[in-house]
């Protein structure tokens, strides 16, 4: 078990840009390894997706032509 002390340093750590950056270099290659062991066992290779798609309500799809 670690000490008070430790544990806030720790956290310290945990809240700096730093790890941040690093924690996200450690995720791609994480995520690189298992993609091509994936594709070594005959999985197909990862698709390209959209992060997010807006949704536009449809009266704001149509133009007003009293607002021209």
């Amino acid at each position: 078990m670690y000490t008070n002390e430790f544990e806030e340093a720790f956290s310290n750590f945990l809240d700096r840009h730093e790890y941040d950056e690093a924690e996200s270099y450690l995720f791609s290659m994480v995520r690189l390894a298992f993609a091509a062991g994936w594709q070594a066992a005959g999985g197909a290779p990862p698709q390209a997706e959209r992060i997010f798609e807006l949704i536009v309500p449809e009266r704001e799809r149509k133009k007003n032509p009293a607002e021209s």
